[in-house]
């Protein structure tokens, strides 16, 4: 199926070299010029995936982040005309699962957003091995769901990846570059910053649902996966 990438920025020029690699590599586009006509279009359209500019007038990408975070887990890659690192570390906060800064290359724009529709597609040979779990945890990467106690946790592709990658090695430890491997693959670079605010995300989801120790800090090393239980 293709997938269908809804483009929001209101910069005529960037929406058209957008545009035309996305379509170039098979995609489907639709766009917006300003974040009231893409909460309009995203509504109407439900994309696969949104490119969502940060600079905007009045209602900026934020803004329509944390309107899109209310009702869909649809990933999100925000553009950002400023190398500010502020404006990516709150965009990834809010619920963005990466980020380009302009200029950026349009191959390198396909390149991740390729990387995270890969995350939400089936893995052949994973339907076999069934879900991922400890404790009361559970992933199943066939069916793209996680839960915790049976509640459905709302996660981002990248934040799916992250807890995947964790649960097929419940007692390793991971440092940063291998969690950054495990959830962006394509040997795509992105700083410390932006893998501890993911590592925020899901434990502050975790935590909404009453687990304060899925992920567990080894100082000096990085992360592994904690109990997964409730609070005793």
């Amino acid at each position: 199926m293709t997938n269908r990438i809804l483009v929001v920025d209101d910069d005529l020029h960037i929406r058209e070299v957008t545009r035309v690699a996305l379509k170039k590599a098979g995609m489907n586009v639709i766009e917006a010029r300003d974040g009231k006509e893409a909460l309009t279009r995203f509504s109407a359209e439900q994309p696969d995936l949104i490119v969502l500019d940060i600079g905007m007038p009045e209602f900026d990408g934020l803004d329509v982040c944390r309107e899109v975070r209310k009702s869909s887990d649809v990933p999100i890659l925000f553009l950002s005309a400023r190398d500010d690192e502020i404006d990516r570390v709150l965009g990834l906060e809010i619920g963005g699962d990466d980020y380009v800064t302009k200029p950026f290359s349009p191959r390198e724009l396909v390149a991740r957003v390729n990387v995270i529709l890969r995350r939400l597609a089936p893995r052949p040979g994973l339907a076999e091995s069934g879900a991922l779990s400890k404790g009361q945890l559970s992933v199943d990467p066939e069916q793209h769901v996680a839960t915790y106690a049976s509640m459905p946790l709302h996660l981002t592709a990248i934040e799916f990846g992250i807890l995947r990658a964790f649960l097929t090695r419940p007692t390793a430890v991971f440092n940063r570059e291998q969690i950054m491997s495990a959830a962006y693959q394509l040997n795509i670079q992105v700083s410390d910053r932006t893998i501890d605010s993911h590592i925020r995300n899901i434990r502050a989801k975790l935590a909404a649902v009453k687990c304060d120790n899925v992920i567990e800090t080894v100082h000096g090393v990085g992360f592994k996966l904690g109990r997964c239980e409730p609070p005793a």
